[in-house]
């Protein structure tokens, strides 16, 4: 079962996610990554960091790369689909869409057939990646995001938890 944080802050975040995957690595997991909103003077950029392994591969990869901002989310990941790999790892993202999920969506691989046909690429072998590209799809043809995610939800098939 993978492991899902969220922190919303007024202060930097990224050690607090580490400290929260940290507390669920009981659980068991392949790979962890963390994404942050940066708002810093280059304008709001999402920060994304993943490992593969162990968290303390995580904790490396942050200490050569920081993760600004005081918003973010992160994942503990148990594969399901995919090989537990750097780029299978969550967060997941597309241009407009950073997310974190646990769960299995059952018709992942038509709805990445529809976004190919649309031009997207997926870079991962997850079904995760797609509800991240569809949202950014939504947003990027002009849905606040708020209405991206209702667009998209109803369209998944599966029992899943989602923190977008």
């Amino acid at each position: 079962m993978c492991g899902i944080i969220g922190i919303v802050s007024d202060s930097p975040v990224a050690d607090r996610l580490v400290d929260g995957l940290r507390r669920m690595e009981y659980r068991g997991y392949d790979s962890a990554g963390v994404c942050t909103l940066d708002t810093g003077d280059k304008g709001a950029q999402m920060v994304r960091r993943r490992a593969e392994g162990k968290l303390a591969n995580l904790v490396e990869v942050l200490k050569d790369n920081p993760a600004p901002g005081n918003l973010g989310i992160a994942h503990t990941r148990w594969a399901t689909h995919g090989a537990p790999t750097e780029t299978n790892a969550h967060p997941h993202a597309g241009k407009a869409a950073v997310l974190v999920h646990n769960g299995i969506i059952e018709n992942f691989r038509s709805l990445r057939d529809e976004l190919q046909a649309d031009g997207y690429s997926a870079q991962s072998e997850t079904d995760s990646e797609v509800v991240a590209l569809l949202v950014s799809r939504e947003v990027e043809n002009g849905a606040s995001p708020e209405d991206a995610v209702r667009t998209v939800l109803p369209r998944l098939r599966g029992a899943f938890a989602l923190a977008i």
